[in-house]
């Protein structure tokens, strides 16, 4: 019989998969692997403030993360450089996070299980907030697929179809920003971009389509979360990074198969 701590760990990262891949895709499809991770980086400093205004977590990394990525959005249009913006605030944010909790007096919370996630420690109400919020990004994205896969195919098409690509662009950086503040916990800030791309990455040789390709991210970030707590039960390492480590053996076997699949 599983403990039921790893039962609530499994259901949670079950519930985090929802979001990462469907969104997952799109972040491969669009090129925004390092956005993800900026939006990531800053959810720290959403961590410091919600501990020092005695606010909810989720809602402090939500709010920050989505600053974040409309402040990004905001940089690019005004023509700076994506890549610069990207950097620039994404490790700012980091470490203003960081500063602003050594400022905070009798803080008792370790913030390396916000760096690194620790899903062993979820409890039943962050598993209703984690469905929640998967369920809604996975509904957001169902609700505008047709819309940002045109968008993202061709932004000329889409608007000659009557599609804004400015405002499917605000879709996917609202379901990124939920998508952050629900993985936090879990995953941790510098191991959430990698639960985006990596999955995606590893069904994306096995895909005849975008939707199939959704669908087989989602399995894959199922898949990846079961053998992660496993070998972290089995060899004693942390949670978050095995989860991350099994989602990467899953993309050696998607090369594998993809190079038996050329050669054949």
């Amino acid at each position: 019989m599983l403990d039921d701590f790893l039962i609530r760990a499994a259901l949670a990262g079950i519930g985090l998969s929802l979001a990462t891949g469907p969104l997952g895709a799109f972040v491969l499809w669009r090129r925004m692997a390092y956005f993800g991770d900026a939006t990531a980086h800053a959810a720290i400093l959403g961590v410091a403030l919600s501990f020092a205004f005695t606010a909810p977590v989720y809602a402090g990394t939500l709010a920050t993360a989505l600053a974040m990525a409309l402040a990004v959005t905001a940089l690019a249009r005004r023509g700076h450089a994506m890549d610069a913006a990207l950097g620039v605030l994404a490790h700012t944010a980091l470490a203003a996070g960081l500063l602003a909790a050594s400022f905070i007096a009798g803080l008792r919370v370790d913030l390396s299980a916000y760096l690194f996630g620790d899903i062993l420690s979820v409890t039943r109400s962050d598993i209703f907030v984690i469905w929640a919020g998967g369920a809604c990004v996975a509904g957001l994205l169902l609700w505008r697929w047709q819309a940002l896969l045109t968008a993202t195919v061709n932004e000329e098409l889409a608007q000659a179809a009557g599609i804004r690509p400015d405002r499917e662009r605000l879709v996917l950086t609202l379901a990124l920003a939920l998508t952050v503040a629900v993985a936090i916990k879990i995953v941790g800030a510098l191991l959430i971009a990698s639960m985006l791309v990596i999955p995606a990455a590893a069904a994306r040789g096995f895909a005849r389509s975008p939707e199939v390709m959704a669908a087989l991210a989602t399995l894959a970030g199922v898949l990846a979360t079961l053998g992660g707590l496993f070998a972290s039960l089995r060899f004693d390492t942390p949670a978050g990074p095995s989860i991350v480590a099994a989602a990467a053996v899953l993309f050696a076997l998607s090369l594998t198969r993809a190079r038996s699949r050329r050669g054949g």
